[in-house]
Formats: C-alpha cells, structure tokens, sequence
C-alpha cells in the first residue's frame, strides 16, 4: 500500500469528496483570518505552486511531463543544473507516478518535496556537525 493510500489527502484515495471541500473551506477562512504560521504558509505554497503548473494543459489537478518539467525549471533549477543528467525529469517523472498514469497529481508531487527536503536536511545537520 502506496502512502498516497494511507493518507487521506485527496478524494481519489478515501472518496470524501465533502470532507476535503469542508477542509478547503475552513483553510481559506485561517488564511483570510490572517491566523496562518509557518508550516501553514509553507504548505499553502506547495498547494499554489503545483497548482499554477498543473493549470496550464489537460487535468489542471495534474502535472503532465511537460508541466513537471516547467515546474522543476521554475522552482528547483539548483536542483536540476547539479544532476547532470539529461534524463532527470524523466526519471523523476517515473519514479513518482506511482498510478502509472503519466501524470503526477499533487499526492504524488508531495512525495518529491519530502524527499528533497530530507535530503536538505540531512545535508544541514552534517554541515552542522562538522
């Protein structure tokens, strides 16, 4: 079982369509209170960061290939220029459509963040260590 199943983020995974709207509704209302922190700022961005690239062509709750690739020019370029691999976003690409549907939805997009944001900070506390 896939983390995307065991976390009830989306409604393909748990099928509480109500449930994620009423979500939504309340998050916008803390937003609009302007009683946001850190981590709520920092996960209202992922959420409007995919969704600006997932927006542009097919299913706008997807990144096609070519959209995956805009997004990780526009905000991970560091991460792209230090791989050297020309096949990078194709890989990235396979190893995070889990469905095998060819397109990454936000579940799976959130899979990439994490891991990179562990590996940063794996790098931090050994830089800190030394």
């Amino acid at each position: 079982m896939g983390s995307a199943s065991v976390l009830c983020w989306g409604e393909q995974s748990c099928g509480q369509k109500n449930v994620h709207e009423n979500a939504y509704k309340m998050w916008k209302v803390i937003v609009a209170e302007n009683m946001v922190s850190q981590l709520e700022s920092a996960m209202e961005s992922l959420i409007k960061v995919f969704h600006t690239y997932s927006s542009k062509e097919g299913d706008k709750y997807k990144l096609s290939k070519v959209e995956l690739k805009s997004l990780l020019q526009g905000e991970l370029s560091d991460f792209l220029a230090a791989s050297k691999d020309p096949l990078v976003v194709e890989k990235i690409m396979s190893d995070l459509d889990e469905n095998r549907d060819g397109e990454v939805d936000f579940q799976e997009f959130v899979v990439l963040v994490a891991a990179l944001t562990v590996a940063c900070n794996d790098f931090f506390v050994e830089s800190m260590k030394n």
